[in-house]
């Protein structure tokens, strides 16, 4: 999809952030609860801490999607992040998720010298599966009863990417 801005996120994405998390895909296939409150969204973004990016994807002047990168703050680990991500349903497969990632992977090799990317990905999530994969992620593993998710437990697959090369 052309004519997709990915930037930092600042204050007047909040609402837009807000919104895409309201969506019950959005929180059925992330770690976030419904009805997601402007007051913790706007405490979650307004002050990352330290090692904390939120990218967004901007279509339009409309907030379209939320990449979320952690760097490990522990010193044997600093080489490793972790990210989360959602994308707006009516703009789900049209490439906003590939951005993200391409834009965080950017800034975590190019600027921020991680090694290692690690993430969860629910393992009946078939979609997002192929696009880590796509991005270099590969499955190390399975955590049976992760999480609790619409009245059942759910899996996970462990997945992360290496960077193996010098830049």
């Amino acid at each position: 999809m052309e004519n997709i801005i990915i930037r930092h996120s600042e204050d007047k994405d909040i609402i837009g952030v807000k919104a895409i998390y309201e969506s019950e895909i959005a929180y059925g296939g992330t770690l976030q609860l419904p009805f997601p409150s402007l007051d913790r969204w706007t405490s979650r973004l307004s002050n990352l801490p330290q090692g904390c990016y939120s990218l967004v994807a901007e279509y339009e002047g409309e907030i379209v999607g939320q990449l979320g990168l952690s760097v490990c703050d522990n010193p044997r680990r600093r080489h490793v992040a972790s990210f989360g991500m959602g994308v707006k349903e009516t703009f789900q497969g049209k490439g906003v998720g590939g951005q993200l990632i391409q834009s965080a992977l950017m800034l975590a090799d190019k600027w921020l010298n991680v090694q290692r990317i690690e993430l969860e990905v629910y393992t009946d999530n078939i979609a997002a599966m192929k696009l880590y994969q796509k991005h270099g992620f590969e499955i190390e593993g399975e955590a049976k009863n992760f999480a609790f998710r619409n009245g059942e437990f759910v899996d996970v697959y462990h997945m992360a990417r290496l960077r193996t090369y010098t830049i």
